[in-house]
């Protein structure tokens, strides 16, 4: 054998037990690997992402894998073991609840604001007519002191845990009308609502921003402040539900959401702290 066949024997030997090393040394690391999914409600969804991104930034062996589909699949996926944690931005129902063991940890607050396009020149409803236009009993901006122009009715889709709520809270359990245009997030009712100057929609109040017109209700303004001291009354509590009770890295990530670090995240969030 030459020489230089030999040096290129040792390469391989070498090059072959790098490899051993490093598929090795992954295989511990995948096995060190805890994995959690979280589901539901798409307006829980950024501040629970933000809380995992930095709960993995912490943690090298976690993976938190977080998607949305709106409360019902929140519900559903705790409940069916396809989720660990379920998010919802509503109160459970009695029949989820029945015959579940599921576990209920309140992570914030939120309040829902009723916003217009940033050229509306109505500033204050109240729940009446709130409730009289989203029934579509009240159709023209000028039967509540605007000007003559027809009211685009902007809402949420039925899976929705924000439309849930709004019905329940502001129209007594009735349905809208049906010509209330259903969307499927925060961010595309605010959207819409921003581009279309007769719309109104109501979206949480993490999304209200200089391209809508937040409307005061009953004299009292959608804001963190208001909705902490209790008078502004349309704000529901933001829910991670778990059938059992929660272990491993699941019991860690709620953990870390209540402390005072993830409080803060929610918080930066645009979201209410729950303690």
């Amino acid at each position: 054998m030459t020489k230089r066949n030999y040096q290129i024997l040792q390469g391989i030997a070498l090059a072959a037990i790098l490899l051993t090393s490093v598929l090795a040394a992954g295989c511990i690391s995948t096995e060190d690997t805890e994995t959690i999914s979280i589901a539901g409600s798409t307006t829980v969804l950024p501040v629970a992402q933000a809380v995992a991104e930095e709960y993995m930034a912490q943690n090298a062996n976690a993976d938190i894998q977080v998607s949305g589909g709106g409360s019902g699949v929140g519900a559903t996926s705790a409940i069916e073991g396809t989720a660990d944690i379920g998010m919802l931005s509503r109160d459970l129902k009695a029949s989820e609840k029945e015959g579940n063991n599921l576990r209920e940890f309140v992570v914030g607050k939120d309040g829902i604001a009723l916003v217009g396009h940033p050229s509306n020149s109505v500033s204050d409803l109240t729940l009446e007519q709130v409730k009289a236009i989203y029934q579509g009993k009240i159709t023209n901006w000028k039967e509540v002191g605007g000007t003559d122009a027809e009211i685009v009715l902007i809402g949420r889709d039925s899976s929705s845990g924000t439309r849930e709520f709004f019905t329940e809270f502001v129209l007594d359990k009735e349905d809208a009308a049906k010509k209330m245009q259903e969307l499927n997030s925060n961010g595309a009712v605010a959207q819409a609502v921003s581009i279309t100057p007769g719309a109104i929609g109501y979206v949480s109040l993490e999304y209200v921003d200089d391209s809508l017109k937040a409307f005061s209700i009953e004299g009292v303004e959608p804001t963190v402040e208001n909705v902490i001291s209790g008078a502004y009354e349309i704000n529901r509590p933001l829910l991670m539900i778990t059938n059992g009770e929660p272990e491993g890295l699941a019991a860690d990530y709620l953990e870390f959401i209540l402390s005072a670090e993830g409080q803060m995240i929610l918080k930066d969030n645009g979201f209410i702290p729950a303690v």
